[in-house]
């Protein structure tokens, strides 16, 4: 067997507890373990220990099997309803994003389904961030709907969620009735489009200062006119931001999502957004995500191509105070620009909402998902 040396020596100095806790102080450390898939894939599995009294989250976890490794959801709301709605998450978050929507897609009688992508919350995590491949994450979402045997899908999409959902759209649109768009794209690129930085050292500490010190709610990025304020954080960062979270030792899924949430979030939330990652070897998803933007070389093309002829309906839902390249409105309108679905909908650029829209106003969302699809009865089940 052949051993994967540069992978074992990351998994020895990774195996420690994220920040100053010991290995006796964290409930969930002494249970990890180390797992080889039959095909010799390592990967941890984050205890259930980890989850246990999240607030607001009382979901209990159900899984599906791809290729030796478990694909963690919630599956909420009556499985035979009228509307099934899968909602995809992003990057370094989990389905716990999704908790404040979740209830009101409920209420309105919808299945609701979320799915934690590998390496990320409930789901398996391969300890090599060299594992983790665009296209694996694109079959796993196929792989997925077809075992759940999911049909008429509304999907809500956001960050990673929609760069890895709207490719399976675009390529196979017909298990989908509706899409609606967070803060997310379809990018496509003819060349490599992010440039690491030349002095990483520097850059990581620069970067971790610039997100820790975003106010915890946060300031306006931008002027009424959706222009950017002269001296607020620049959107040009990310080459830097691929290297920091492959490499910075102290890259915690908590700072990044206080960093770009608008509202504060609470020491039990930020503890959540924390849970799955109990050790550094656990994090090989969140730190691999981010540098996948550079493997999508005429990679999206002919799915970017799919969207243009996707005629069913069509929402984007933008948090407007988002300082990243997602969050731009020329983003949100190249997005209506080449999905024939959007047209005659109400999109929207929520002031009060940051990246990850879905924490700062969940309900919001939800309600206008609500309202769209019964607003859309024409988008009948085939």
């Amino acid at each position: 067997m052949r051993i994967n040396v540069r992978s074992t020596i990351m998994g020895l100095l990774l195996s420690v507890p994220l920040g100053v806790a010991s290995a006796q102080e964290s409930p969930c450390f002494a249970e990890l373990e180390t797992m080889t898939t039959e095909d010799g894939t390592e990967f941890v599995r984050t205890p259930d220990a980890c989850f246990e009294n999240l607030p607001d989250w009382p979901y209990a976890p159900e899984y599906v099997i791809i290729d030796g490794l478990r694909q963690a959801y919630v599956d909420v709301g009556p499985r035979d309803a009228d509307e099934t709605i899968l909602l995809l998450h992003g990057q370094p978050s989990w389905s716990y994003l999704y908790r404040k929507m979740i209830p009101v897609l409920v209420e309105a009688g919808h299945r609701v389904i979320a799915m934690d992508h590998l390496g990320m919350g409930r789901s398996d995590k391969p300890t090599d961030p060299d594992y983790y491949r665009y296209l694996d994450h694109t079959y796993r979402l196929e792989t997925f709907i077809q075992a759940l045997e999911l049909d008429d899908i509304s999907l809500f999409a956001q960050d990673w969620g929609s760069l890895i959902g709207l490719y399976v759209v675009g390529l196979n649109p017909d298990p989908f009735r509706r899409v609606i768009l967070g803060n997310g794209a379809l990018p496509v690129f003819t060349e490599t489009p992010f440039e690491l930085p030349k002095n990483p050292l520097m850059t990581r500490q620069m970067f971790h200062r610039s997100m820790t010190s975003i106010p915890a709610k946060q300031t306006a990025f931008f002027d009424a006119e959706g222009n950017r304020i002269d001296g607020q954080i620049s959107g040009d960062f990310f080459g830097i931001w691929i290297d920091y979270a492959r490499n910075f030792k102290r890259f915690k899924a908590s700072d990044i999502i206080e960093a770009v949430t608008f509202f504060e979030l609470s020491e039990g939330e930020k503890a959540a957004y924390d849970a799955p990652f109990p050790t550094r070897i656990a994090m090989g998803g969140p730190r691999s995500f981010p540098g996948l933007a550079n493997t999508l070389v005429g990679v999206t093309d002919k799915a970017w191509l799919g969207l243009g002829t996707f005629e069913k309906p069509f929402l984007t839902i933008w948090g407007s105070n988002d300082p990243g390249n997602l969050g731009r409105p020329e983003v949100q309108q190249a997005m209506i620009a080449q999905v024939p679905g959007p047209e005659g909908w109400d999109h929207v650029r929520l002031p009060e909402a940051s990246h990850f829209l879905q924490d700062d106003q969940g309900e919001e969302i939800a309600r206008r998902i609500n309202a769209f699809i019964k607003a859309s009865p024409d988008a009948a089940p085939r």
